[in-house]
């Protein structure tokens, strides 16, 4: 289990980026929802079908983190007086 579960956060990093998994922010709980998701159709061996049931959810949350970037990005840079 703890296999596939590793195997899922990588997956979801690489289709969504980067969160941690202990978070508790809002991204970083709909990504662990994700991972959850994920290992229950590789457990029953159906994970082919993952990304189309949740294709939504993904882009939705590669989305949003990337946003989230975003006003990190531009909050510096207008903190910093560029």
């Amino acid at each position: 289990m703890r296999r596939l579960l590793s195997f899922s956060v990588s997956a979801i990093n690489s289709s969504c980026g980067e969160f941690d998994i202990n978070g508790t922010t809002d991204i970083d709980n709909r990504a662990k929802e994700l991972v959850f998701e994920r290992t229950r159709y590789a457990y029953n061996d159906a994970v082919e079908y993952f990304d189309d049931n949740f294709l939504s959810d993904i882009l939705s949350l590669g989305l949003d983190m990337e946003f989230a970037k975003e006003d990190t990005t531009t909050t510096t840079t207008t903190i910093g007086g560029v």
